[in-house]
């Protein structure tokens, strides 16, 4: 009896243990791209983009990857990217042109299905279902740039209201996750000479605006970087890429109308945040690490020596992805 429950025992401790120390399987594929943009779908399919006007996919979870250049603009940087399966996609660039374009044949071909002025930048994508979803772009003539599409990434056209920017303030495009689009609510993130949250209400046609003053800002490398949303409110995570271990500044929860600061956080500047659901964990990113909290964000552990841009769940829900420099992926493993 007692070796049965030492066994027991045994068996529970390393289960309690696993569930607390996740790793990353670290993927090669086969382009040498920086990915910032990425989209899993599942556990089996992903599609991640970036520089170079690199596009790739797996459908296998990573094992072997297509792969090509979206309408031969090798010289683009597709920093943001929404698949809704393996067949369709939604991919935008970041700085000029400011092109949106759409493959609904798994990447074989792309068709561009929209372009924006000299001026415009697009920083993240985000849909809400598989027909309305929004592009959030940096600030023109003194406004948020946000662009709305209700028939799947297959026209766009600017939203009607459209909230006001502080001269100096701007989103991040580093990986793509400072917009969160919801049935009724858009929320994004901002940095630069100030950090704020801006909520958009649709029910309402009303946005509001609540400084983010415990966040580092002030500079143009400054601010949030990536939001999500976990079931005791968001959580803000950003800080000073030019200056990655400064960590004081570097990562927020929202709730209620309150910020509060993390127990213990992250070393760094992180780049990215993702919440899976199932599991209550979230995890950060970073150039140089990547941390998980399993208590709302309170507290952060790092348990990975590898940097990723860009961390995201699949649709559904039961994956997790990232994606970094020299064409690296990260897939969670628990």
């Amino acid at each position: 009896m007692r070796n049965w429950i030492f066994l027991i025992g045994f068996w529970l401790g390393m289960q309690t243990s696993f569930a607390q120390n996740p790793d990353w399987q670290e993927i090669q594929t086969p382009v040498k791209a920086s990915l910032r943009g990425l989209s899993p779908v599942s556990d089996r399919v992903c599609w991640a983009s970036g520089s170079e006007g690199t596009w790739l996919k797996t459908i296998d979870g990573g094992k072997s990857w297509t792969h090509g250049v979206i309408d031969g603009l090798d010289t683009v940087d597709f920093r943001s990217i929404h698949a809704f399966d393996d067949q369709v996609a939604v991919a935008a660039s970041a700085g000029q042109p400011a092109v949106i374009y759409l493959t609904d044949n798994g990447g074989t071909t792309w068709k561009k299905v929209h372009q924006e002025g000299k001026q415009a930048f697009f920083d993240a994508i985000a849909f809400v279902d598989r027909k309305r979803g929004y592009v959030l772009g940096d600030p023109v003539d003194g406004k948020w740039m946000i662009l709305e599409t209700l028939d799947g990434g297959k026209s766009w056209k600017s939203l009607a209201f459209l909230p006001e920017a502080v001269d100096g303030e701007a989103a991040f495009a580093a990986g793509s996750s400072s917009l969160i689009s919801k049935s009724d609510e858009l929320i994004l993130g901002t940095g630069g000479s100030v950090s704020n949250l801006h909520f958009y209400s649709f029910s309402k046609a009303k946005w509001a605006k609540v400084p983010a003053t415990s966040m580092i800002q002030g500079e143009p490398s400054q601010g949030i970087f990536a939001l999500t949303e976990s079931k005791e409110g968001l959580v803000l995570v950003g800080g000073d890429y030019l200056n990655p271990k400064v960590s004081e500044g570097n990562l927020l929860k929202y709730s209620k109308g309150q910020f509060s600061k993390p127990d213990a956080t992250t070393d760094g500047y992180r780049s990215g945040v993702a919440f899976l659901k199932d599991q209550n964990l979230l995890v950060a990113v970073g150039p140089e690490s990547s941390d998980f909290s399993k208590d709302g964000g309170r507290t952060w552990h790092q348990f990975s020596k590898a940097g990723f841009h860009a961390v995201k769940c699949g649709l559904d829900q039961k994956s997790l992805w990232a994606s970094g420099s020299q064409g690296r992926i990260g897939r969670l493993m628990e």
